[in-house]
């Protein structure tokens, strides 16, 4: 189980991490905060596939086709815990590395969303606040990685539990 976890995990965080790496120089060069968004979630589904890959290759070469819920949702969490810490540690990295300024542009994305929609001044200067308090929390590197696993971990625990679901098998498949 230990050597179909780190294939897989590895493979998934790897996507990630590659996206993050992808994301941040075109980022530089003013990519919509909204796409980029949906991109780097389309990145975490893709690489979430690879839970899938993984639990069904668990089943099939080693546990001889067959795999409780329990074990299958074991399999899957540790696929999607590997593959989410190397998407946290590459961002870690690469934030403290470079001194990147990205919250700084979502803070300044989302008021001008804000300013765009007509909402109030009072309406607008307490989500700022907000977005400031937030910011200063961000600063702490154990905030700045849970909600950095905020980001994957919940698509991946979702993964793990359809996975789970829909991969379980008591007996061989006969052919």
């Amino acid at each position: 189980m230990k050597r179909n976890v780190l294939i897989y995990g590895s493979i998934g965080g790897l996507i990630t991490a590659a996206w993050v790496l992808i994301a941040m120089v075109v980022f530089s060069h003013g990519l919509d905060m909204t796409l980029g968004m949906i991109l780097g979630y389309t990145s975490m589904f893709i690489a979430n596939i690879f839970l899938v890959v993984g639990v069904k290759n668990y089943r099939d070469k080693y546990n001889g086709g067959v795999i409780t819920f329990g074990k299958a949702l074991k399999v899957g969490l540790l696929i999607t815990l590997l593959a989410s810490t190397i998407y946290v540690v590459n961002w870690l990295i690469y934030d403290y590395a470079t001194g990147s300024k990205v919250m700084e542009s979502y803070t300044q994305s989302m008021h001008d969303e804000l300013v765009a929609s007509g909402k109030s001044e009072t309406f607008i200067a307490q989500q700022d606040a907000e977005m400031k308090e937030f910011m200063i929390q961000y600063q702490n590197p154990f905030f700045k990685a849970a909600m950095t696993y905020m980001e994957i971990l919940p698509m991946g625990i979702l993964f793990a539990l359809i996975t789970a679901i829909a991969l379980r098998r008591k007996e061989p498949k006969t052919t």
